[in-house]
């Protein structure tokens, strides 16, 4: 079997590999957010814009 001081060291890597697959994760999403947001287009007549600042 494996010994208490390899088992709490696989235990400490394996919460940094989920934390960091976390994390990564998150960055992804927050990066296509941003970069997928569209340009200001034409609304519709009688309709507002999405954004007040278009």
């Amino acid at each position: 079997m494996i010994g208490p001081r390899a088992q709490k060291r696989l235990a400490i890597l394996t919460a940094v590999i989920v934390v960091g697959g976390f994390l990564a994760a998150n960055i992804h999403l927050v990066t296509v957010a941003f970069t997928s947001m569209s340009d200001c287009v034409q609304p519709a007549p009688g309709k507002p814009p999405a954004r007040p600042a278009c």
